[in-house]
């Protein structure tokens, strides 16, 4: 039977490209790539946001960006899922936004207890939960997005230590994206093409064993 994955983020999923204030091209995005590694086993859903973060309120978009509070009706729309993959959190590192790490790892957990407590309906399991750290964010002499995400430097470094304590703590799988792939110093926040695609054959082996191919 083919498995269902909903790949759950903000612009590094959506695939956006610094270079060309752009979009990457369909088959250069991560949840692009992990499709075609696992072929006709798993059905890959991408639902990546520009600025979406954990949990916390971003008004400076005519779109709800609050991950917690848009999650519940994407669960909705595209379940039953055997597999959510959750990569969000440099959002977060903005100050008018939340500013630390450790705000970032409450709203990932928050994410974790909505896909838990999620009303699945239909004798439906809830999904198995991967958590992915992204990239550190990096320095850039682009000063609109050094100002935006001032102090990220540091704070997205912590991510990845918080998220796979969390991970462990609360029995997701966990991933870190630094460990394949590196931001581009063109914004300091996004990936170029080699970099996203790198992700998506990174996360092939652990999305594998967590759906059981």
């Amino acid at each position: 039977m083919t498995k269902t994955v909903l790949c759950y983020g903000d612009s590094l999923t959506w695939g956006y490209n610094a270079e060309t204030i752009d979009r990457h091209a369909y088959e250069d995005r991560w949840p692009s790539v992990l499709q075609k590694a696992l072929g006709d086993h798993a059905r890959i859903i991408p639902e990546g946001l520009n600025g979406r973060t954990t949990a916390f309120d971003d008004h400076l978009a005519d779109c709800d960006r609050n991950g917690a509070r848009v999650l519940p009706t994407i669960l909705q729309t595209h379940g039953p899922l055997d597999l959510v993959i959750i990569m969000l959190g440099t959002n977060d590192m903005k100050p008018v936004v939340a500013g630390s790490a450790f705000a970032a790892m409450q709203g990932i957990r928050r994410l974790i207890r909505l896909v838990r407590n999620h009303a699945w309906g239909f004798e439906y399991d809830a999904p198995e939960i991967l958590i992915v750290a992204p990239p550190v964010v990096s320095e850039t002499a682009n000063e609109a997005f050094a100002a935006s995400f001032l102090g990220a430097v540091t704070e997205s470094g912590k991510l990845a230590t918080l998220y796979r304590d969390l991970a462990d703590e609360e029995g997701c799988g966990f991933f870190d994206g630094g460990s394949v792939a590196v931001t581009t110093p063109l914004d300091g926040v996004h990936l170029d093409a080699e970099n996203t695609r790198a992700l998506g054959r990174g996360l092939e082996p652990i999305a594998r064993m967590m759906l059981g191919l």
